[in-house]
């Protein structure tokens, strides 16, 4: 079996969906004007057009990058450097499934569910308690950089590192340093009711390609805009068509929440780079910052009325 260990990164500047309206192949011309900036498109690495989809549980978390674009220096973006080429081609998407290259629309119920979520959120201020920040700001994990299925970050540290044995593989994302554990063999799944982060993913080998299938994600992970159904399933695809690239191929089927099924290809390219540890928690500063400045906002509004 293909060896996959080592450190990896998924950085590019293809957008996660595609443009409205646009075939899926960029010309070579279109290329070179990307790649070299010319377009305008790296410095606004969360929109539709310019990044990854934001499939975080933050839905404004894309905005978020792209407002402190104003505050970083531009040496700490990392958005990549190349467009995503997949069989000859250079693709105008990383979603290849349905053919339009989009996200398809969710279910009745879904979108009811989300609504009800917000609803019941609006209820709060935004910094009234820890648990209403998001999973990124608390360090429990990004998005899903780790996957399933493994996206891009779009911001900086879309990288990885890969450990395989016999009996598992490891996927370590540079980002909040989430692992994610992939067990191989014959399938032993969880009951239905546990449904971790990252889910229950069980692995085997097809030939060269480590085809992973994942069920018993988290509802509290959000894919495609928001979070998965009981009965979603992703299966993912991992192939070393040589020895400087994986292709990763993604497919969500979760007929509870999108009104078909949808995936993708995405080029993993070999990181001639260390990865260096992401000390989130041990660096977060900001949570207690954020809460405490609330609380104090809080008492200097009870002031002002109560000298009133």
């Amino acid at each position: 079996m293909p060896d996959l260990q080592g450190n990896w990164s998924n950085s590019t500047l293809t957008p996660f969906q595609r443009e409205e309206g646009r075939g899926p192949v960029f010309t070579w011309e279109e290329v070179a004007a990307l790649e070299q900036g010319l377009d305008g498109c790296p410095p606004n690495p969360g929109t539709v057009e310019c990044g990854r989809e934001d499939n975080q549980d933050d839905a404004s978390l894309s905005n978020e990058v792209r407002l402190r674009g104003a505050e970083y220096n531009e040496v700490y973006w990392e958005r990549g450097t190349r467009i995503a080429i997949v069989n000859g081609e250079p693709r105008t998407s990383l979603v290849i499934r349905p053919p339009d290259g989009r996200i398809p629309a969710r279910t009745e119920a879904a979108q009811l569910a989300l609504r009800e979520r917000q609803e019941f959120r609006s209820r709060f201020e935004p910094y009234d308690h820890v648990e209403l920040r998001p999973f990124a700001e608390r360090c429990i994990l990004f998005g899903s950089p780790s996957g399933p299925p493994m996206t891009p970050v779009g911001a900086y540290n879309s990288n990885y590192v890969l450990v395989q044995t016999p009996d598992h593989v490891m996927i370590m994302s540079e980002m909040v340093h989430d692992v994610r554990i992939i067990r191989l063999g014959d399938p032993n799944p969880l009951p239905k009711h546990v449904r971790p982060y990252f889910g229950d993913s069980w692995g085997l080998w097809e030939g060269d390609t480590l085809v992973v299938e994942t069920t018993n994600i988290s509802p509290a992970q959000s894919i495609g805009g928001g979070p998965l159904s009981e009965d979603a399933r992703v299966t993912e695809r991992f192939t070393l068509v040589d020895p400087e690239t994986i292709l990763y191929e993604f497919t969500v089927d979760d007929p509870g929440t999108f009104v078909e099924a949808w995936g993708g290809e995405i080029p993993i390219n070999r990181l001639h780079a260390r990865v260096y540890e992401y000390a989130c928690h041990e660096g977060n500063y900001s949570l207690e910052g954020v809460l405490s400045g609330a609380r104090y906002q809080e008492a200097m509004e009870a002031a002002e009325v109560g000298r009133e």
